[in-house]
């Protein structure tokens, strides 16, 4: 079983049910598209499928209580009033390196969307994968757009032939940021923001084991920008995430304090404020500050814990209660 076959299995049958989780399913260029919240309201079944998705069926995610019994914020964050999005793999770098990360731009005249899920694998072309391996020839391919607008037909089968396959074998789930289907499935990134940092910081992967992550889930404001804003800060700012690994422990207490978002300059401010700072240039920001608030190795061979970071509750406040149009008024000021 492949990254894109297990999706596909995943979300095929959705399709035809798609109005049962808030969504509807149309023919783009031979391809279908599965609106999970851009002119359909989706919902949390909705989010939950595109994370899962996104996952190439190699993780879970949950929405569960913050403050619940066992919760990874146990300890560190005192009655978190806010719903928590879990996510979980047993096989954490092909999940969420080959198959979840938001690794490239669709963009052509008149549109523009953030591409992840499975169909990256099969398409291939990030230098990523140069290092994690995991290419794949597939034979189906599901990918997910973080956008406004349903793609249109040119770009739907533009994406089926970079995959090398047929159209009607492949599902695009779409949504854009301000719903709650689009929020969810990004907040689900924690772990996968984990990852992807300590690849940046030449971390043997092959060390991972296994990993779970945990954020808070923020309202949904009307407006894509602010939504962005609160769901960078879920994890910036909220995010715990859990990784068991191997090896030695000197390695691990000299790489913890670079794989936390407090090892960025620019970390003390809701996101929205540095994006504004850097001219909403997202290359212009501090690259260092894309990490997890808390990372926690687990060292299964030596037995020893080992914590690194903080979480900033009152940041999160900050950006999940600030009102939307306060926000956007702050950005164009």
């Amino acid at each position: 079983m492949t990254l894109n076959q297990n999706a596909f299995d995943l979300v095929g049958p959705w399709a035809e049910r798609a109005g049962e989780i808030g969504g509807a399913c149309h023919d783009r260029g031979g391809a279908r598209v599965l609106d999970c919240g851009v002119k359909q309201p989706g919902g949390v079944e909705a989010g939950l499928l595109m994370a899962r998705a996104a996952l190439g069926g190699l993780g879970d995610v949950a929405v569960v209580p913050a403050a619940a019994a066992g919760s990874a914020f146990a300890g560190l964050w005192v009655d978190c009033p806010w719903p928590a999005v879990a996510v979980s793999s047993g096989s954490p770098v092909a999940a969420c390196l080959a198959a979840q990360y938001a690794g490239w731009k669709v963009s052509t005249p008149g549109y523009f969307a953030m591409a992840s899920g499975p169909i990256r694998s099969a398409i291939g072309r990030e230098a990523i994968f140069d290092t994690i391996g995991l290419r794949e020839r597939a034979r189906v391919a599901v990918g997910l757009l973080e956008t406004s607008k349903l793609p249109p037909d040119e770009v739907c089968a533009k994406l089926a032939a970079d995959a090398g396959v047929d159209p009607v074998h492949v599902v695009l789930l779409v949504a854009r940021t301000a719903s709650i289907a689009g929020s969810l499935q990004v907040v689900a990134r924690s772990l996968e923001t984990a990852l992807h940092k300590l690849h940046e910081e030449h971390f043997d992967l092959s060390r991972i084991v296994a990993g779970r992550g945990l954020a808070p889930l923020p309202p949904v404001p009307d407006d894509d920008l602010v939504a962005i804003g609160r769901t960078n800060d879920a994890i910036l700012y909220g995010g715990h995430v859990v990784l068991e690994v191997t090896g030695d422990d000197a390695s691990l207490a000299e790489i913890g304090p670079r794989s936390v978002s407090r090892a960025s300059a620019s970390y003390g401010e809701p996101f929205l404020a540095l994006f504004a700072r850097a001219g909403h240039d997202f290359y212009a920001l501090d690259p260092a500050l894309f990490a997890p608030a808390v990372v926690e190795f687990v060292n299964l061979d030596t037995g020893r814990r080992h914590r690194f970071g903080g979480l900033a509750p009152e940041i999160v406040e900050r950006s999940f209660t600030t009102p939307a149009d306060a926000q956007a008024g702050r950005l164009d000021s």
